[in-house]
């Protein structure tokens, strides 16, 4: 047969099916487990905002009461007496002693941490990295009770020789001046809290450096480049949004720590100018420390309290998240 005879004509395109009708069809296409798994999945974010959105709402009714018959100004008194009449009190000390104490316990756990992460990835042999990072998850999983009975026991009558140290060289500065006594004090409160937030900057530090693409490293190696210029220039650049996001994550914890810091904190309402001195407190320690015994409007002072470190708590999450939103590489989307 002819070939020139046959019909040659391309046949008619076929209509495209319209947004309408794609999304039928997508909803057709789905599986009923699909949709059921799609269902909890929005059901249990919408119903975590509806607590987070509960927790506050009460907190703020609460505070209020306590807020409207304060006879003091809540953010600048340096006293917490809710048990007279009129009730006098305000968070200025614990403001003061929650920040100072979370400041000194990154100071200390932030480059540890990082140098622990860098060492069990790149440095450590296999054989090493495995227990040292187990009994790195481990510390992790550790009470804070327990954490608050070993710095009562152990670090406190330990800490006498650092803190005579410090006063002697560096007490002229004031800020480590030392007058003598159980050194129960913001620094001792920073060195306990650093210790506890190390494991998870560690472990969130050491799986962001593990998420570096193995060219990068490659290519550094390639041109001649030592260890820790591969360190320098490809690990910490693409590791620095983690790290940070790491950090905001132990600094949350360290914000709102209460049974550790009560065990070895000896609290009172004065700011003072030294960090060895006894005394300070934070938001956590006093409302354990005063819950049991308080009255009902004592319990909503504590609550105004408990508030604002909610707030603090909140933000520090939320530059966290900020964060993280900057650079997505590092979850290993991308790797």
């Amino acid at each position: 047969m002819d070939i020139s005879t046959q019909n040659t004509q391309a046949p008619p395109p076929t209509p495209q099916p319209t947004v309408t009708e794609q999304k039928r069809a997508a909803r057709g296409a789905t599986r009923p487990g699909d949709r059921v798994f799609l269902g909890l999945s929005r059901g249990s974010g919408i119903l975590l905002l509806v607590i987070m959105a509960a927790i506050a709402a009460f907190l703020t009714y609460r505070a209020s009461i306590a807020i409207g018959k304060d006879e003091a100004n809540f953010l600048t008194a340096f006293e917490w007496n809710t048990g007279v009449i009129p009730p006098k009190f305000g968070i200025a000390v614990l403001a003061f002693g929650t920040v100072v104490s979370s400041i000194i316990a990154m100071v200390i756990a932030v480059p540890i941490a990082v140098a622990i992460a860098l060492f069990l990835t790149h440095y450590a042999p296999r054989r090493l990295s495995g227990p040292i990072s187990y009994v790195i998850d481990l510390l992790a999983a550790v009470p804070s009770i327990v954490y608050g009975l070993w710095g009562a026991l152990i670090l406190v009558p330990n800490l006498i020789g650092l803190f005579g140290w410090l006063d002697e060289y560096l007490g002229w500065t004031g800020v480590f001046s030392w007058e003598g006594g159980a050194p129960r004090s913001m620094l001792t409160v920073g060195i306990l809290l650093s210790i506890m937030i190390l494991p998870i900057i560690t472990n969130v530090s050491r799986e962001v450096f593990k998420q570096v693409p193995q060219m990068h490293q490659e290519a550094a190696l390639a041109l001649g480049a030592t260890r820790w210029e591969v360190v320098r220039m490809t690990v910490l650049p693409f590791g620095r949004s983690g790290v940070i996001s790491a950090s905001m994550l132990g600094l949350g914890r360290a914000l709102g720590e209460t049974m550790a810091v009560a065990t070895v904190l000896s609290p009172d309402f004065i700011i003072h100018g030294s960090l060895l001195n006894p005394g300070g407190g934070t938001f956590a320690q006093n409302i354990a420390s005063k819950f049991g015994e308080a009255s009902e409007f004592g319990r909503d002072a504590l609550i105004a309290s408990g508030l604002v470190l909610f707030v603090i708590t909140m933000l520090v999450n939320g530059a966290a998240r900020a964060i993280i939103a900057r650079r997505k590489e590092y979850s290993g989307a991308n790797a």
